[in-house]
This record gives structure tokens, sequence and C-alpha cells, in this order.
């Protein structure tokens, strides 16, 4: 009897553990339960989707049968996604047509889930606010302390992210102002930083690309948004394939996918060929394994490795920065000839100069991985100090850990491969 329940508590671990990798179904909740009811009134045809919890990724969808490529993933319905036409066709709409100058598109979007969601039971949309996040983790929600903990580069666009929502509050005030009329609170109260600084949170991170025609009352910003309820909870990997895009015949917006995808696994579709810097500022999360992931190099720790006696250096910095070619810069700051349009070309197409050159930039391209190296492992210790000292700001820390170590991966691969290149040049 005690062998046979072993081997039944055994099955029975492996089951749960197989649950979990697989994913924990989360459909039951009422949430989820009110928002399809609520996408289903909307011409929803339930799809072979569930929302589900999964140990990588958090949040997402699971299949409930085996996808091939060439596969309809999701089928959304034109009358589910929020677009300014939504907007425009809400209470918000007469007051946004008056308004000069001009709103932006994606103000306009910020000012109705603000406005939805202080309207609470009364909104035509809270099923769909109900299932958004609460917070986000996009580096215009950093704390100071965990921004200046970014790569330089990624914390200067940090720092760019949070002073443009800033700025957008700052000159969006008159015109929230101006929709007092519609509500008994002071506009004050209901558009607040925090507030404006979430819904762009959710316009950045959750839209789709739609492209929409100009309308008069909106500025010239270009209007390509649409947030997608029950799509938007699709996460994102590098390695899969798919083919989105909106259906005119139809009138839905439709994703294929262009994977296999089995049974209870986690269905993912890809945001574009994105380093984790770009996924982090944009999306606010890091991929692991990432194969378009790179290390930034900053212009100062370049200069910091190429002789001084160089009077061209900081030209030549600024130049492959103006034309985006930085990851050319071990080459190019070493060429003497610094006028020959010709060598130039040849340097950029990844040509050798001279054995001399190219032994010069692999040492200098050691040099700079070892520095980078040592920089990464401080940060990471100065990241595990703080996870001790600073409770709160844990979950932030270990996001911005995950970036340095996938770095730190990068690093090291790099000194080998260099390692292995200057072998070979003895």
């Amino acid at each position: 009897m005690k062998k046979s329940r072993g081997r039944t508590g055994r099955k029975r671990r492996r089951k749960r553990l197989k649950s979990f990798k697989d994913g924990v179904n989360c459909s039951h909740k009422l949430e989820y339960i009110k928002l399809k009811k609520w996408l289903k009134e909307r011409g929803f045809e339930d799809s072979n989707l569930r929302p589900a919890e999964f140990w990588e990724t958090g949040r997402g969808l699971m299949t409930t049968k085996a996808l091939q490529a060439g596969d309809l993933i999701i089928s959304l319905p034109e009358k589910c996604l929020l677009t300014t036409g939504t907007v425009l066709s809400s209470c918000l709409g007469g007051h946004i047509a008056k308004w000069k100058p001009p709103v932006s598109p994606l103000l306009a979007l910020c000012t109705f889930l603000i406005a939805e969601k202080h309207a609470g039971e009364k909104s035509l949309w809270k099923p769909y606010l109900d299932v958004l996040p609460k917070t986000y983790t996009c580096p215009a929600c950093l704390e100071p302390d965990v921004i200046n903990l970014l790569p330089k580069p990624l914390k200067k666009k940090a720092q760019e992210q949070k002073m443009l929502i800033q700025e957008l509050f700052t000159s969006s005030k008159a015109f929230f102002s101006s929709l007092q009329p519609l509500f008994a609170e002071s506009t004050e109260i209901i558009f607040n930083y925090n507030a404006l600084e979430w819904a762009w949170c959710t316009v950045n991170t959750r839209t789709i690309y739609m492209k929409h025609p100009h309308r008069e009352c909106f500025s010239l910003e270009p209007d390509v948004y649409a947030l997608a309820p029950y799509l938007d909870l699709l996460n994102h990997s590098p390695n899969v394939q798919v083919k989105a895009a909106f259906n005119e015949q139809k009138r839905s917006y439709e994703i294929w996918t262009n994977s296999q995808c089995r049974k209870h696994q986690e269905v993912l579709i890809c945001y574009g060929p994105h380093d984790n810097h770009r996924l982090l500022l944009e999306y606010g999360f890091v991929a692991m394994d990432n194969p378009h992931s790179s290390v930034y190099v900053s212009p100062d720790t370049l200069l910091k490795y190429f002789s001084p006696l160089d009077k061209q250096r900081k030209a030549k910095v600024s130049i492959l920065k103006d034309h985006d070619f930085l990851e050319a810069a071990n080459h190019f700051l070493f060429f003497k000839h610094f006028h020959c349009s010709a060598c130039w070309r040849r340097i950029l197409l990844g040509d050798v100069t001279s054995a001399r050159n190219e032994q010069q930039a692999l040492d200098t391209a050691a040099k700079i991985c070892q520095f980078l190296i040592e920089e990464t492992q401080q940060v990471l210790l100065q990241i595990s100090q703080l996870k001790r000292d600073k409770e709160n700001l844990k979950p932030h820390l270990a996001l911005v850990e995950m970036l340095h170590s996938e770095n730190l991966k990068i690093l090291q691969k790099s000194t080998e491969i260099l390692c292995n290149l200057n072998l070979g040049t003895t």
C-alpha cells in the first residue's frame, strides 16, 4: 500500500510540475469571465486561447489545441479595438474637436483611459480596464536609485522618457482643465501625473500598430495606435514568427502564426527584432537569451582606450554616432586617413585595412570588453546589496539585474571570441 501511494504521490508531483511548466489556466477568474463576455457581445468568437500564468513570462495566453504554421491565432473585431475613433465617439469627442491647438492622438487615448478608469462601474470599458496592469516597469516608472543602475546609454534614454511624460503632463494641464464640465470632481485630482504616467505606459506598451486617416481635430503626429483587449495578453518571444494585420474585408485585427505550438503551451508572438535595451525601454521587460541583444558602448568609454594624441578622435566618434556606426569604431578610430572617402567606405563595409590596424582593433576591443565586464560585475554587486536593503525596490532591481546579467553573458562570449581571434593572428 505504501509503495502504491508513493507512486501516486510522484505521479501527482510530476503532473503539478508539468502543469506549472505549461502554465496555470486562469480562465475561471472573474475578471477574465467578464472580459470574455464583454468581448463576445462585441462580436468576438471564442478562440482556443485561455488566460494563464507562466513561470518565465507571467500572465499570457495558452492554446487548448496544437497550432501549426499558417494557423490563425486570434481575430479581434474592430468593435473591440480602442482607437482615437472610440475617443471621438465618447463624451470627450466634442471637447477634443474644439480644443486649440489640437491634441495628439496619444494624448487623446491617454485622456480617455484616465476618464474611463475614473468612471469605475459606469465605464463601458470596465471589463478591459480591470485586466490592465495596475503598475508598469518601463524606465519612466522606475525610482531614481534604480535608473542610476542602468547601463549609461539606457540610463540617458530612461531619463528622456521620464522627461517626455513630464512635459506632456505640463503642456496638457490647460486641456485637462477644459474638461471640467464633464466631471463632478476637480480635473486636477483626476488627471494627475501618476494617472497620466499609467495611461502613457498603457498606450506605449500595449498598443498594436494600426494606421488611421488623419483627422483635423488631432495634431499632425501619426495616428497609429489601437488597444486590443485580450490580444494584448500575448507575450513576446524573439524566436517565433507571426503575421499580423487588420483585415479590411472582415473588419478585424488578425494574427497568424508561422511557428508550431503544442497543446497547452504558451502562444507567443514577436514584437520585433528588438534588443533587451529596447524591450526594457518600450515594454518594461528583458528577454533571456535574446538573439538580438547587444551591449552598447558609450563614446566616453571608447575614448578612454584611444590615444590622446589623436586630435580627431572626438570627431570620429561623433560621425560614427550620427551614422549609427559606433560598432565600427574600433577600426575607424585607428584609421589615419580620415579624409579618404574610399577608405571610409571600405572600413564601414568591414574590409581589413592593414594587419597592424586589425591587431590594434582586436587588442582595444579586448580591453574595452574587460573594462565593461568589471563594470557590470560591480553593478551586479550593488544591485545585490540594494535588494537586501530596499525590499520595496526588489521587483525593479531584479529586472535591471537580469539586463546586466544578459549583458555580462554577451561580454564574456565576446572576450572568448576576441581571444580566439588573437590566437589566430599570432
